[in-house]
């Protein structure tokens, strides 16, 4: 991260959480990813996402993985911690511990218990904003139900409770509607198959999966298609589609066991899953298997 970069600018990885062979959390291996991917050229981490499997944790895991990626990030190194959660009072525990453990920055999804309505939105970011560290909303309306629309998103911002959004609707139309309402909030990437889309639209982070797998190459990608440099769009196009069929699964359901598995090709630790997550199919597996593989005959790293 550079000294005039914010927190949650730049390539911040959402992490895989590595878990031992009876299911218990391997802090050790963990805290070993963070530092390796500082020493990759990512700037930072958001532990605690989807991809970490936060919802299968319990509260002293949960609040242990933000810890430990603290402890793990070197200098300069963004910590984003993940504080989704069913409630907003929840979410603002989550978001204290986070700010106690020396997070720099917050992701934080809409509540997700049951389909709220626009007020109930705006007092969960409100809770989590009182804590004072500064807060990326994620739009997931797929997996969560609420959608955080462009408008919904402008009022936010316009409030104070949020900086940027990670937009994973999947429709980069919006990038540029978000941007004409709240032309002052960030941007940030959320779907690894619309880097080049939506670091054409002005996105100024990504947070991301695949760096989990391949770091090096992801973080070209990026600097690549946000540089705003039309001689780098070329070269960004030609890794874009190398990685597309691998980046692709980042969007899919069984995102977390497609990363994982890939990771494990990489010769990395990504490892199993936890229940309710099972198993990828034989076809998917050996899809994943042949995508990463591709990529990494190609000398992508």
């Amino acid at each position: 991260m550079t000294e005039t970069q914010k927190p949650w600018h730049g390539v911040l990885v959402a992490t895989a959480l590595p878990f031992k062979d009876d299911l218990s959390v391997d802090y050790d291996a963990y805290a070993e990813h963070v530092a390796w991917l500082a020493a990759n050229g990512c700037d930072g981490v958001a532990p605690n996402g989807s991809l970490g499997e936060y919802q299968t944790l319990s509260e002293e895991e949960r609040a242990r993985v933000i810890t430990t990626a603290v402890e793990a990030a070197p200098e300069g190194f963004t910590v984003m911690a993940g504080v989704g959660a069913y409630g907003g009072l929840q979410t603002q525990y989550w978001a204290e511990q986070a700010a106690e453990a020396g997070a720099h920055a917050l992701m934080l999804l809409p509540p997700n218990s049951y389909r709220a309505n626009e007020e109930e939105v705006v007092d969960h970011y409100r809770r989590a904003a009182t804590i004072g560290l500064p807060i990326v909303a994620y739009n997931n309306p797929i997996d969560t139900k609420v959608d955080l629309t462009p408008r919904l998103i402008a009022r936010l911002h316009g409030e104070g409770y949020i900086v940027g959004v990670k937009e994973f609707s999947g429709d980069v139309r919006r990038a540029y509607e978000i941007k004409e309402l709240a032309p002052e909030m960030d941007l940030l990437i959320g779907t690894d198959d619309t880097v080049l889309e939506m670091g054409i639209a002005g996105a100024v982070g990504w947070v991301s999966g695949y760096p989990n797998a391949i770091p090096e190459s992801t973080v070209e990608l990026y600097k690549l298609s946000t540089s705003g440099r039309l001689e780098d769009l070329e070269r960004a196009r030609v890794i874009y589609r190398d990685l597309h069929s691998l980046l692709r699964w980042d969007s899919k359901t069984e995102f977390v066991q497609s990363i994982k598995l890939s990771m494990d090709i990489a010769g990395l630790r990504g490892g199993p899953c936890r229940p309710p997550r099972g198993p990828l199919t034989p076809e998917m597996h050996a899809q994943v298997v042949q995508d990463t593989k591709t990529a990494l005959a190609k000398g992508y790293k």
